[in-house]
């Protein structure tokens, strides 16, 4: 990518390490400073990825804060010739990331504009820092077109640097379908078609076609939510996961097989299942990771029966102890928008009471309502909103467990993603049980929960005529 895409591509706090040398480099360039070609406005530009610390490990992702005392972005928040700072990345706009660089940046610069384009919380978003600083996220997986506007831009080689008034930032979350793309271009059904465009789809259905990403591998019979219900709701696709694959799935073929403890971080799953076929694209749209599953042998039962109320409950208490682990990992992006009142709950969503007043319009589809720095009339189309369920860290799945009587067992084995290990051996050692990674071993080893539950889809959930035409 960063061949094709050369001094476009920038990386401000990723290295990497050299296959060749062992030693550590820049991913891609820090910044780029560069002039428009139209207008000649002159951009100082930047890109960050949040503070990640489980990237793979030849990677390495600087925290912000100290990339922010870097000689190099010292340097260039101090260049006195820019219109405008332009800092896109995948963060959110609501923690300490961009705060830091807002900071840095009016530290040295007071008065010149910062357009700031971020994500990772999957929410539309628009955070006003100052008059002159705002921030916009558009959502996920392209479901929003985010657009942002900035009007009375103040550019030295036009202006001599005289004083003008300020800039006005406008924002626009526009629904990601041709509607809205014929509406915006002023184009139709007949007229809308580029050349350009049309040849850029038939290479996307000949790489779906190359990757096979169409073939099936069952129906859903229903459709199961991600954080729409409950999870114990049996719409709730982690209710499915609980009750029907992973009890199916981990469960051991031997006569004498052993109980065990199954732990899956809710993060771990990306999507809604919808009713109908289930392709192979849906296995990566639900579950994208790679992560391989982890057991712990013979652990004590009454100190693992304790682990999933150690890990959703008393999470903050495990992150003070090690600051390093930052329970919102275990959860998925949405999760941590909630936190910062950013999408509607179950609570304050008029759709989940039994009455509805008369203000709301029955014909609207459910779809995001946004409310942000700048108000409510950021989305291009009214919808009516959905509610959005608190979901736990994880959940716990009892697999070979005896029909009859728990009390008799006095160890299981604990099964779990790869990715929470840290967070299982910390809740361990909580619970006064220490152990490492080396007492951990491999299971079903070349599994992953995607092709887990692309097996279980396969054998138990077939297309009938119903789903002929899909």
């Amino acid at each position: 990518m960063i061949p094709h895409y050369k001094q476009s591509y920038i990386a401000s706090n990723l290295d990497i390490i050299d296959e060749e040398s062992g030693k550590v480099k820049q991913l891609a360039q820090r910044y780029r400073k560069f002039t428009t070609k139209n207008q000649g406005i002159r951009i100082m530009a930047m890109g960050f990825l949040f503070d990640f610390d489980r990237s793979a490990n030849n990677t390495i992702v600087q925290p912000v804060e100290d990339t922010t005392k870097e000689q190099w972005f010292q340097d260039a928040i101090r260049d006195k010739d820019i219109d405008l700072f332009l800092i896109a990345g995948h963060v959110a706009l609501r923690q300490q990331e961009y705060e830091l660089i807002f900071k840095a940046i009016r530290g040295q610069n007071w008065d010149t504009p910062i357009q700031f384009f971020g994500g990772h919380f999957h929410v539309r978003d628009w955070r006003r820092f100052d008059a002159k600083a705002y921030a916009l996220a558009s959502g996920r997986y392209m479901e929003t077109i985010g657009f942002s506007s900035i009007d009375g831009l103040k550019i030295g080689k036009k202006h001599g640097g005289a004083s003008v008034a300020s800039p006005k930032f406008k924002r626009r979350y526009i629904d990601n379908n041709l509607y809205s793309l014929y509406h915006h271009s002023g184009k139709n059904t007949s007229t809308f078609d580029t050349d350009i465009g049309v040849n850029v789809t038939k290479q996307i259905a000949k790489a779906r076609k190359a990757l096979k990403l169409d073939a099936p591998h069952g129906c859903a019979p229903q459709t199961y939510w991600l954080d729409r219900v409950d999870v114990q709701n049996n719409q709730s696709i982690f209710s499915w996961l609980d009750k029907q694959v992973l009890p199916d799935q981990l469960k051991e073929g031997s006569r004498a097989a052993r109980p065990k403890l199954v732990l899956q971080n809710t993060g771990g799953i990306r999507f809604d299942i919808f009713k109908g076929a289930f392709t192979r694209d849906t296995t990566y749209l639900i579950s994208p990771f790679t992560s391989g599953f982890r057991q712990l042998k013979k652990v004590d039962y009454k100190t693992a029966s304790k682990l999933m109320e150690v890990l959703n409950s008393i999470g903050p208490v495990l992150a003070k102890e090690s600051p390093s682990l930052n329970m919102f990992p275990l959860a998925m992006p949405e999760q941590l928008a909630m936190e910062h009142g950013l999408l509607p709950t179950v609570l304050d969503d008029v759709s989940s009471q039994p009455q509805q007043p008369l203000s709301v319009k029955p014909h609207l589809t459910p779809g995001y309502t946004t409310k942000d720095d700048d108000g409510e009339d950021g989305d291009d189309t009214e919808h009516s909103p959905f509610a959005h369920y608190k979901l736990p860290q994880v959940i716990q799945t009892d697999v070979d467990f005896p029909s009859s009587d728990k009390t008799t067992i006095e160890t299981v084995d604990v099964i779990y993603n790869g990715f929470i290990e840290p967070w299982v051996l910390k809740a361990l050692d909580f619970l006064g049980t220490s152990l490492n990674e080396t007492n951990t071993l491999p299971y079903l080893e070349g599994s992953t929960l995607t092709t887990v539950i692309a097996d279980w889809v396969e054998k138990n959930w077939p297309c009938h005529e119903e789903f002929d035409e899909l």
